[in-house]
């Protein structure tokens, strides 16, 4: 452990802090015992600071005087979404990822943990993805902007690394789901988007639409989950090489089989990553089986239906 957290409680700032991440970390540092004695962690949102201008993101440091940066705050959205704004995906999140990681260097944070996304994975290649295999090739088509922001994570981390000996790392979570996720039809992710669509079909007695053919298979991670090993690797994980974040269940086949419209897109067909060398590091995590991890996020949607991101 490095001489700045034996001196000093950590004053962690997590970035994107009210988002699905973000809050599933908040649940885990406050309500799990996440945090330790003399901890100070701030969970920012955009309401706060707009990370893609530079002097907000400068002012945002100098008031909370991180030592550590859990960082989530991304443009983000469904797959529809990213292929309609591409360019916006792309040149927001350029800006997002260089303000924090520059302004952190300039602080002297000790460490950062940025959230990668497994769309960075190269849309041709061999399966199970790895850590080693982020760069070989081009990501799929239909959210290059996004993808290809996410990997310069990797590579400004390197370069901090090389040029000036931060130990800023990244995590890479397969497909996230959870309380507070967005589950808008058109911009939510495949599990939110799908509760919130059934839930307005049971609801008013409609058929159930599923946009594209229901044929792509993705892994799932239950937010608490991911929060927890984020934790461990603010605490405890000592490499520049990013990290995957992914479960025990196999590939799931989105098949809740109603009406498909074949006319919208499918995206990436399947990212299958490995998570061997988190299990290398962690062999006992205990990870949330996706049925119950399902039950508990549809129990908190239609619980919690007036405040959901709908």
């Amino acid at each position: 452990m490095d001489s700045q957290t034996k001196a000093e409680p950590m004053r962690v700032l997590v970035t994107g802090g009210s988002g699905l991440v973000g809050k599933a970390i908040e649940h885990v540092v406050k309500q799990e015992g996440g945090c330790l004695k003399g901890e100070q962690w701030t969970f920012l949102s955009s309401k706060e600071a707009n990370l893609v201008d530079l002097q907000q993101t400068r002012a945002v440091f100098e008031k909370y005087r991180p030592t550590h940066v859990i960082h989530l705050a991304a443009k983000v959205g469904g797959l529809y979404l990213h292929m309609k704004e591409n360019l916006h995906f792309l040149r927001d999140n350029l800006r997002i990822n260089d303000n924090v990681l520059q302004t952190s260097h300039e602080r002297g944070v000790t460490k950062v943990v940025s959230c990668l996304s497994s769309c960075i994975f190269p849309d041709k290649t061999t399966y199970p993805i790895d850590e080693s295999m982020i760069h070989n090739g081009p990501p799929h088509d239909s959210n290059f902007g996004y993808s290809h922001a996410k990997r310069m994570i990797d590579i400004q981390n390197r370069g901090y690394f090389a040029q000036h000996g931060r130990r800023y790392t990244a995590v890479i979570p397969t497909n996230v789901y959870g309380p507070y996720d967005n589950f808008n039809f058109e911009n939510g992710h495949v599990l939110s988007a799908l509760m919130h669509k059934t839930y307005a079909a049971k609801k008013e007695g409609t058929p159930l639409q599923v946009w594209g053919s229901g044929t792509p298979r993705r892994q799932f991670i239950y937010s608490l989950d991911v929060a927890r090993l984020f934790l461990w690797v603010l605490r405890e994980y000592d490499e520049i090489d990013p990290l995957i974040l992914s479960g025990e269940s196999n590939m799931v086949c989105v098949c809740v089989c109603v009406c498909f419209d074949t006319s919208k897109s499918d995206g990436q067909m399947k990212k299958t990553a490995s998570n061997a060398k988190l299990r290398r590091y962690l062999p006992d995590f205990t990870f949330t089986p996706l049925s119950e991890g399902i039950k508990k996020t549809c129990d908190w949607f239609v619980n919690n239906y007036d405040i959901a991101r709908t």
